[in-house]
């Protein structure tokens, strides 16, 4: 990453609350076709989310603790605060002197932007606020989220004017928190309505209506210079596993994730 840093714009894509099942499933049925082309070997990688909901995922994952390989490790990590005994920084490692990431890259000479989706990034209130002002520039509205059909080709579109009004010389650290997976969803499947409620199938169907929009995401980050793409998901969630339903718990349909980071090429 030390190669990266500074070459490459970043894009780093957080598709809140997506399970690793499904993610897998829709993948492998060819059912993501934006997504699936930039998957090593059509496939997510199984990784282990930071946290068991959005807040402590995402304050884990600005520290460079991202989604962790679901084998044993120690796993290097891309990014690290400088911290004494790190078992994870290693020599690719991109080490920052800052308390996160997104300091730490704007330190590096990037633009850090931040275009939010569910609650956390609203910027409603002071909880609401702490996740998007880590960035120089946060963008929330309530089109951006959950309770909006139309949410991820929204967000989208505000990326695409973010990247557009940039100088082109100006490196860019884009962060996107993607809000469509996230109850309610119900409404992203044909035929389901609100009194038949949220299932493992309307969650299905909002990642295929995200993948719909990605590929404009994912052109408008490479049109400038090449870009480095993380895009994972920050927890799953449950729809009457063992009797549970919902996130911030200790399930394991919770706690799997997917995960891929891959590059994406300037346009030419």
């Amino acid at each position: 990453m030390n190669e990266v840093v500074g070459s490459h714009d970043l894009l780093l894509v957080t598709l809140d609350t997506l399970r690793y099942d499904v993610a897998q499933e829709l993948a492998a049925a060819g059912r993501l076709p934006n997504l699936a082309r930039h998957l090593p070997g059509g496939a997510w990688e199984r990784r282990h989310a930071p946290g068991s909901f959005t807040y402590a995922s995402h304050q884990a994952i600005f520290a460079g603790f991202l989604p962790t390989p679901a084998t044993p490790g120690p796993h290097p990590r891309l990014f690290a605060a400088t911290f004494a005994g790190s078992e994870t920084t290693a020599d690719g490692t991109f080490v920052h002197d800052t308390p996160d990431l997104v300091s730490g890259l704007a330190a590096a000479g990037y633009r850090t932007v931040c275009i939010g989706g569910v609650g956390f990034f609203s910027k409603r209130g002071p909880l609401g606020s702490v996740l998007p002002g880590l960035f120089q520039e946060s963008h929330w509205e309530p089109e951006f989220g959950v309770s909006s059909p139309t949410s991820c080709e929204a967000q989208v579109t505000r990326a695409e004017q973010i990247v557009a009004g940039l100088p082109r010389e100006q490196r860019l650290f884009l962060f996107v928190n993607v809000s469509a997976l996230h109850q309610p969803n119900w409404f992203h499947l044909p035929g389901a309505t609100r009194e038949t409620g949220d299932t493992r199938d309307t969650h299905a169907a909002a990642l295929e209506y995200v993948d719909r929009h990605l590929g404009r995401l994912f052109a408008a980050a490479r049109s400038r210079r090449p870009c480095f793409a993380v895009v994972c998901s920050d927890h799953g969630t449950a729809y009457g596993e063992d009797g549970y339903t919902g996130h911030r718990i200790g399930h394991d349909v919770v706690w799997t994730v997917p995960y891929a980071h891959f590059f994406l090429d300037e346009a030419r």
